[in-house]
Formats: C-alpha cells, sequence, structure tokens
C-alpha cells in the first residue's frame, strides 16, 4: 500500500492505494498520530484501495475517534466492494462517506 499525504492549512487529504490490511494497517496507523496535530479537516481518499480488512476498519475508527475531539473525517472514493464492508460491518452509520 503507499500512503501520499497532502496538507493544505489544516486540512490533511490522505491518499491510499493499494490494500489496507493486517500488513499495512499499522503503517497508516503511524502516518495519522503523526500527522493529525492541529489537523481539523481529514480526508481519506480510497479511489486506489482495493481491499479493507478487519485491521484497517481498527485504524479508521481510531482516526474518526481522534477527529471527533479536533474536527471532522470523510472517506471519499470509495468503490463498491469497500462500501460493501462498511454497509456490513455498519461503518457506514459511523463515517462520512462521500
Amino acid at each position: 500500500m503507499t500512503i501520499e499525504k497532502n496538507l493544505n492549512a489544516a486540512q490533511l487529504t490522505v491518499i491510499l492505494n493499494g490494500r489496507l490490511d493486517t500488513t499495512t494497517a499499522p503503517q497508516l496507523e503511524s502516518e495519522l498520530k503523526e500527522s493529525l496535530a492541529g489537523v481539523e479537516n481529514l480526508v481519506l481518499d480510497f479511489a486506489g484501495l482495493q481491499y479493507l480488512s478487519s485491521a484497517g476498519l481498527r485504524v479508521l475508527l481510531s482516526a474518526q475517534k481522534q477527529m471527533n475531539k479536533q474536527g471532522s473525517m470523510v472517506v471519499r472514493h470509495v468503490n463498491e466492494t469497500i462500501a460493501e464492508i462498511f454497509d456490513v460491518t455498519g461503518f457506514c452509520d459511523i463515517l462520512t462517506i462521500e
């Protein structure tokens, strides 16, 4: 998985490509922990994300909890497979998905 970060004022956009699974979830978690200080709007761009495991969902939940304290979080460009995972797990009720 590749992670691209773009910080524009208080908005951080994180673009993910590949698979967010047990192997790559710690990488994303570390990147977010390093980057969220002072961020008011977190945008996760999933246009290139092909797979999402429960480990990835855990990282998303943690990021959402953090952003609830300091701003907002949006997940964009979710493909049909990822959208189904969000629906089945109930994450569609927790996350803001555009």
